[in-house]
């Protein structure tokens, strides 16, 4: 009897979990379907789960209610429907930041009595500011900066006492700033307003900064000291008349150097300003783990936002990635490139380019190649960000690493080699998806910068190929990175003239590279630099090819004649004559049939036009 009644209990919790989940999905359909936005969502009114598949949508541990909603620069504009989010009254951390959202604050939003996080800066919203904040006992951050919000502020903040960051810069609020005192209180910034008056004691700890462009009467030292400004009653006539007496002339002379000193402090706050729009991402990509406020780019301009590909579900903006916690993963061929984890979890690669020799039309226009590209092994470009002092390109996260860290990392007791199936698939993969590349966008699109650093392991072991069509926006690099030279064709002089030909000599040095287990350009202990097409080449060519082989692969048995044929397939790919290499649609062939039991095809179907391509011989 008592377990009946448990199993009744449990079957009545699930269906109540269920009822309640499904109004927290009607009130998001309903929020979506009513509010214009220019990005897509992949929210279906068929699907059975909303919790973490949804874009931008966070449920609790049990899946009962949503509790999260992450939609920055979505493309929402308007005002938002009434009775929509507000239903959501489990809801802790709203993000509409970055959007065009234009109205009052919605009224409704008193029903959000569990919000703890509130993001809505770079919108258009007007009118006053919500009046009693106390509804919200919960909230730590508020952003509500660089909109057009008017009024004053209200008093009822301070009776927020877990408030730890509060932002209200860039609005249009009046009056005097009321007593936020608050002791969780870290993060100010009531800058660039019309608020009047004095600042309140209990907030002398905050810089200066977070006050100015106001016409606040009160300004105090960083010894929270208040500095008064003399007042200089006329000097009586002097009896020398018109001869300056000393009192005159030392009073001109201080004069005098309190208009150089004032000219001097603002040259050097022109050219702190002028560096902080210069050096602004750059810093705060390099630094990681910053603060949420203290991340937020007020240089950056509104017209150049991240612009995201079709289907791409990732719910963040530029101030996501500023804010994130990054760590460097290593400097390429065209940039540096950064590992960015943001709030919600996800992960991402950022590539900070450098050296484009194109403008923004052009660069925008080959990305917008690039991005069109959706193969299961070409790792696809998300976002891409260009102003005039970064660009940055936004791509998937792959956590074990490059097949370079594969194959290249710290050998030892504790390292897992590679082995020959995983080699295999990497080969297989790399070869599809460079095919891809040839046969997209008519044939004419080239990768440019194919190397073992660039190649990933997809979720079946496949290899996937990232750092796509760079070669031909960037400047020529002089100076090379050794590595990457050892996969250059002899024929390319200028990175930026890079062919499918010589691609397919690259990919031939990769192969190698999977093969030998040595780097395309490397030192003996000798220090003697071996280049590994001549290396091979000449080992070949004295009959020693079980020489070539990685001493790792030897402890797997019946894979002899498997190598042997890679190898042949290698050999012909750096032919020192492009005409004479085969293309990539006639790699990928050889590859596969390398495995006679053979493998999976590709899931991806190839484009008509790339079926021509390949009859045709092209």
């Amino acid at each position: 009897m008592e377990i009946f009644k448990l199993c009744l209990m449990g079957l009545l919790w699930f269906g109540a979990n269920a009822i309640v989940v499904e109004d927290d999905k009607r009130a998001l359909l309903d929020f979506m379907n009513n509010f214009p936005h220019s990005r897509s969502l992949n929210w279906d009114s068929n699907s059975s789960t909303v919790c973490n598949q949804w874009t931008g949508v966070t449920c609790s541990e049990d899946g009962s209610r949503v509790v999260a909603l992450r939609l920055p620069g979505v493309g929402f504009h308007g005002d938002i429907p009434a009775n929509t989010i507000s239903r959501l009254s489990a809801l802790q951390i709203l993000s509409l930041r970055s959007n065009g959202i234009s109205g009052t604050f919605p009224s409704d939003f008193y029903n959000l009595k569990n919000l703890s996080l509130l993001y809505l800066q770079f919108n258009q919203f007007s009118g006053e500011l919500p009046l009693d904040f106390s509804v919200w006992k919960n909230l730590t951050i508020i952003n509500l900066s660089n909109n057009k919000f008017k009024g004053s502020i209200p008093s009822s903040i301070s009776n927020l006492t877990h408030l730890s960051a509060l932002n209200l810069a860039n609005n249009s609020l009046i009056g005097e700033i009321p007593d936020l005192g608050m002791q969780n209180l870290q993060v100010l910034d009531l800058s660039n307003n019309n608020l009047s008056g004095v600042v309140p004691k209990s907030l002398h700890k905050f810089p200066k900064s977070v006050f100015s462009g106001n016409n606040l009467s009160l300004i105090y030292s960083t010894d929270e000291v208040p500095i008064v400004m003399p007042t200089h009653k006329p000097n009586p006539p002097s009896k020398n008349g018109g001869k300056l007496n000393e009192k005159a002339l030392l009073a001109i002379i201080v004069a005098i150097s309190a208009v150089v000193f004032t000219g001097f402090a603002i040259f050097w706050i022109i050219y702190c300003l002028k560096k902080t729009n210069r050096d602004g991402i750059s810093s705060k990509l390099e630094k990681g783990n910053m603060s949420p406020e203290k991340a937020i780019s007020r240089t950056q301009d509104a017209n150049n936002r991240l612009v995201f590909f079709e289907g791409c579900n990732y719910a963040f903006d530029l101030e996501d990635l500023l804010r994130a916690s990054a760590e460097v993963l290593g400097k390429g061929t065209f940039g540096m490139s950064y590992k960015a984890i943001l709030e919600d979890g996800t992960s991402v690669v950022v590539k900070r380019l450098k050296e484009l020799s194109v403008g923004k039309r052009e660069f925008e226009q080959q990305m917008g190649i690039v991005g069109s590209i959706k193969h299961e092994n070409v790792v696809e470009l998300r976002a891409y960000y260009y102003s005039k002092d970064e660009k940055l390109t936004v791509c998937e996260y792959y956590g074990e690493g490059s097949i370079a860290a594969m194959l290249h990392g710290k050998r030892g007791e504790d390292r897992v080699p590679l082995t020959w199936e995983t080699r295999l698939r990497a080969a297989i993969g790399a070869a599809r998806g460079i095919a891809r590349i040839h046969t997209d966008s008519g044939g004419k699109l080239v990768h440019g910068n194919i190397k073992s650093s660039n190649i990933f392991l997809n979720s079946q072991n496949y290899g996937c190929v990232s750092d796509i069509g760079l070669s031909t926006i960037m400047s020529q690099i002089a100076a090379p990175i050794a590595r990457a030279a050892g996969y250059r064709a002899p024929e390319i002089t200028d990175t930026r003239k890079a062919t499918q030909p010589s691609d397919v000599y690259s990919f031939g040095v990769l192969l190698l590279e999977l093969l030998t287990g040595k780097s395309p350009v490397h030192t003996t202990s000798g220090d003697e630099v071996i280049h590994l097409v001549r290396w091979v080449h000449s080992v070949v060519r004295e009959e020693w090819t079980g020489e070539v082989f990685d001493v790792e692969l030897l402890k797997y048995p019946n894979i002899e004649e498997e190598m042997v044929e890679m190898l042949q397939i290698a050999m012909s790919c750096v032919a020192r004559v492009a005409d004479q290499r085969p293309k990539m649609v006639e790699v990928v062939k050889m590859v596969e049939g390398v495995r006679r039991t053979g493998f999976p095809e590709s899931s991806t179907p190839p484009r008509p036009e790339a079926l021509e391509m390949e009859a045709s011989g092209v």
